[in-house]
């Protein structure tokens, strides 16, 4: 009898143990799809937030990235008010320039992008299989999408949420996200109903999030502050390495 309750236990905890490597190895699969490694990108972003009600504010943004070097820049386009603003990541160095001041000051990807639901961190490249570990996985109907769920905590503390559940698509793509705080409170839902090619990798072309900490009764019902993110103009061209640096941000802005 003992041997087979040994024996039962040492099948649970294998089978826990394969299903953790497996949820893994799906992470890394969706890191390598939307992560540009051996590739510049560049990009251009709008992104049009409405707070509950009705207002909406909109910002148009360039954004270069050099994810073999973890590297990028955001460059503000529109509006006027903000435009040359920047941001500008070299290792773990992040800066918010200021064109007004011609001032740098250090900043966190945790920050809000333009005072919208969209964090620096959303615009980098993907570190899932990194910064997390699946703790469960299960299979999920997602609209059209056959799903695996992930249920993700953070193995550090410089990602914008502490756990993290994606429902990721039979191409092993990101379909819908959901971030919680450490104490399981929901603070943003986004879903990513398409994705553009670019030769063998995936990048979005449209986001949408509802931000949960950004809310307001009207009429009797709770409305979500909501930022779309769309995505166009990509390319893989190589991109000067002038233009990841300081000076690049100070000499576009005279």
């Amino acid at each position: 009898m003992k041997k087979i309750i040994w024996l039962c236990f040492f099948l649970t905890i294998s089978a826990g143990l394969f299903a953790q490597s497996e949820a893994q190895r799906l992470l890394e699969s969706v890191d390598r799809l939307i992560s540009f490694q051996e590739d510049d990108l560049s990009a251009e972003y709008t992104i049009v937030k409405r707070e509950p009600g009705g207002a909406t504010e909109s910002t148009v943004a360039t954004i270069f990235r050099r994810d073999g070097e973890d590297k990028f820049m955001i460059l503000i386009l529109k509006p006027d008010a903000d435009k040359g603003k920047g941001y500008l990541k070299i290792d773990d160095n992040l800066w918010l320039y200021d064109p007004v001041g011609r001032s740098f000051t250090f900043t966190s990807a945790k920050e809000r992008l333009q005072n919208s639901s969209a964090r620096i961190s959303d615009f980098t490249r993907s570190d899932f299989s990194l910064d997390y570990k699946a703790v469960n996985s299960y299979e999920e109907k997602l609209g059209v999408w056959d799903c695996t769920v992930l249920e993700l905590e953070a193995l550090n503390d410089e990602v914008s949420f502490p756990k993290v559940k994606l429902w990721v698509s039979e191409d092993n793509l990101i379909r819908k996200m959901e971030d919680y705080s450490l104490s399981g409170q929901r603070m943003r839902v986004t879903a990513i109903p398409r994705y553009q090619k670019l030769e063998d990798k995936w990048l979005p072309y449209n986001l949408v999030m509802l931000d949960y900490l950004r809310s307001r009764t009207i009429n009797g019902k709770t409305e979500y502050e909501r930022t779309t993110i769309t995505v166009s103009k990509p390319s893989l061209s190589e991109l000067p390495d002038s233009l990841f640096t300081k000076e690049y941000l100070e000499r576009v802005n005279q």
